[in-house]
């Protein structure tokens, strides 16, 4: 009696200008109990030493390097799965160290269970510096605080079968963020069975500053406002900042000190689950000491207010480029060409 074949797996990235960190990716993948029976990793024009380092590990892994300078994530990721020969695809990103258990785990309830579309995994912040771990208390959930009948998987720890992602046609190439939450929104639109996968475990690094920080969430908003996503999140956050802080502020100064105890309460709900956070996140930190927890305390509202700032810049900015150009309707899932 002979047994069955095991379905193989092609695991997929994009990189740009990762000479620093894509051996840290690359070394996690040879590290791993199962090992994927391809790699295609897509370099979008990279001026460093990226594409050296990674044809250096060709002997080592089962990697193919394409270069395709000027695409975007999407093009990228949309041409390494126009590649890939495997039964289930396996998405990752450049600047992550991958547990070594990390694709066993991830594809396990996929191969156990034939219902199951898609499996998401968990990503969690890997701070080297106090900054970092504000930041990773900040913007990051932990794993007991998804929701896994909702939770959209990052494209940094996801796996799919194959023939999903080539159903939906890929990832939006008009769209340069958020193109992984559109993704996402476009295989529940398939009615495909989402697995969360806390297990299968991811470790980043945080932006390590408030420029980059910034920039990175005006990108982000921008993207949701070229998608048209999360409007009713967005004027949540318009109203608080352009009208409730506002009217509180006046009444405190004008009509009654009691007000600045409903601000003071109001702040330190806006800053709750992130302090609930921070135990876990500075552990990982490798600089302890109560002047590390002050400075990661102070930092937290910061963070928060310049993310917010970022948000409410960019998603204009987004909304104007979606009139601008009407871009297609991503509700509308057609068959594949990849």
């Amino acid at each position: 009696m002979t047994t069955p074949a095991q379905p193989r797996i092609s695991l997929i990235a994009t990189v740009l200008n990762e000479g620093a960190s894509i051996d840290r990716l690359l070394d996690s993948l040879a590290m791993q109990t199962h090992v994927p029976d391809e790699i295609i990793i897509v370099d979008g024009g990279s001026s460093d030493d990226t594409v050296t380092r990674m044809v250096s590990w060709a002997k080592a892994l089962p990697l193919t390097v394409i270069e395709a300078p000027g695409c975007n994530i999407s093009q990228g990721r949309n041409r390494a799965i126009e590649q890939v020969s495997g039964d289930i695809l396996v998405i990752t990103d450049a600047g992550v160290r991958l547990a070594n258990d990390w694709l066993e785990m991830l594809v396990k309830p996929i191969l156990s269970d034939p219902s199951v579309g898609v499996a998401a995994g968990f990503f969690r912040a890997d701070p080297h510096t106090v900054f970092e771990a504000a930041m990773g208390a900040t913007v990051l959930p932990l794993d007991h605080e998804i929701d896994a009948k909702t939770f959209l998987p990052s494209s940094r720890s996801v796996a799919l079968r194959t023939a999903l992602a080539r159903q939906v046609n890929g990832y939006p190439e008009w769209l340069d963020y958020c193109e992984d939450l559109i993704f996402d929104l476009r295989l529940k639109l398939l009615n495909a069975k989402f697995a969360f996968v806390p297990s299968a475990v991811v470790d980043f690094r945080p932006r390590g500053g408030l420029r980059a920080f910034f920039k990175q969430y005006y990108l982000y908003a921008r993207g949701d406002g070229k998608a048209d996503l999360w409007r009713k999140r967005h004027a949540i956050r318009y109203l608080t900042y352009l009208v409730a802080l506002p009217a509180l502020l006046y009444l405190a100064l004008q009509v009654h000190p009691v007000f600045w105890l409903l601000l003071l309460i109001g702040g330190l709900i806006y800053i709750w689950q992130p302090l609930r956070r921070l135990p876990t996140i500075m552990q990982r930190s490798p600089r302890q000491g109560v002047l590390a927890w002050l400075y990661a305390i102070i930092l937290i509202p910061i963070i928060r207010i310049v993310g917010d700032v970022a948000k409410m810049i960019g998603y204009p900015v987004g909304w104007r480029w979606r009139l601008a150009n009407h871009p297609p309707d991503w509700h509308q899932v057609r068959s594949s060409q990849l």
